[in-house]
């Protein structure tokens, strides 16, 4: 990132987003925003509260509290969907669904012929990657995703007057959720790897178990290199999510595209009651 971005003020909320296939869907925390480019240039905009799970103190502990946060970032899309009909996203794309189908067949293969059950999990979590990569690489979702980071950094450095200035912005961010990839394959592979030790008849329903574990247990890892970020293992998850971003997820985006993230951020500070001017 530039030299002058800044981590986000205590004064303004701290901002996520996805890119979608054909625009920018960023999220505050009490409110979503999508804007979108619509097939004959024009934008559509629009906003909503987000889905929250509470389930009070239980709902804090360490795993648990990972598996919340992710559940409410997948029950936005709907929402989303809803508000906005004519987004798309990128996973809806013919590339990523062929991508699915190659997923599918190589873990299956790599598990009955790999015999090293670690070679076997390790193969199978990083095929399992494949369609979030090729929905990217394969529609302008790649651009859409570097719209995402660009306008985030610029509202991060200056507060929301500065998303003009988006385009100057790298197309990679340290908190990109690309950073999730490597805790995700490692916990993955972990978790199933203990689920062998289980007996064949109690297998299938502890994998959707496993699943859930090892989703609030890449959580966990992630929000320690966050605080950490200094770390070893910070350095190398930042590393590799860093490498992802730079060669196979994000593009530059044309100066629309930005045009469009922009129209994305003020909806959202809108909504959340963020004041527009710029900081003293």
């Amino acid at each position: 990132m530039p030299a002058n971005v800044q981590p986000v003020s205590s004064q303004r909320p701290r901002l996520g987003g996805m890119a979608l296939a054909n625009g920018l869907l960023v999220h505050g925390p009490a409110h979503w925003a999508a804007a979108i480019q619509r097939a004959d240039g024009s934008i559509a905009v629009a906003s909503g509260r987000k889905p929250r799970f509470d389930i009070g103190a239980i709902g804090q502990l360490p795993i648990v509290r990972g598996v919340l946060r992710l559940g409410e970032s997948v029950a936005v899309l709907p929402a989303m969907r809803r508000g906005l009909p004519e987004a798309r996203f990128a996973i809806e794309e013919r590339e990523a669904t062929f991508a699915v189908v190659v997923a599918l067949a190589t873990g299956g293969i790599a598990r009955r012929r790999l015999r090293s059950p670690l070679a076997q999990e390790g193969v199978s979590a990083v095929v399992g990657l494949m369609p979030a990569i090729v929905s990217l690489r394969g529609s302008r979702a790649a651009a859409w995703h570097a719209v995402e980071h660009k306008s985030i950094a610029a509202y991060e450095a200056g507060g929301p007057a500065e998303v003009a200035n988006a385009a100057a912005y790298p197309k990679e961010h340290p908190r990109c959720g690309s950073n999730l990839i490597l805790p995700m394959v490692v916990a993955t592979v972990a978790t199933n790897l203990a689920m062998r030790a289980l007996p064949q008849r109690r297998r299938p329903g502890s994998r959707a178990v496993a699943g859930a574990i090892a989703a609030g247990a890449a959580v966990e890892l992630l929000l320690f290199v966050t605080r950490h970020p200094e770390h070893p293992v910070a350095r190398g998850v930042h590393g590799v999510g860093h490498a992802i971003q730079a060669h196979l997820a994000t593009i530059e985006p044309e100066a629309a595209e930005l045009v469009v993230g922009a129209a994305a951020l003020d909806e959202i500070c809108r909504v959340e009651g963020i004041p527009l001017e710029p900081d003293d």
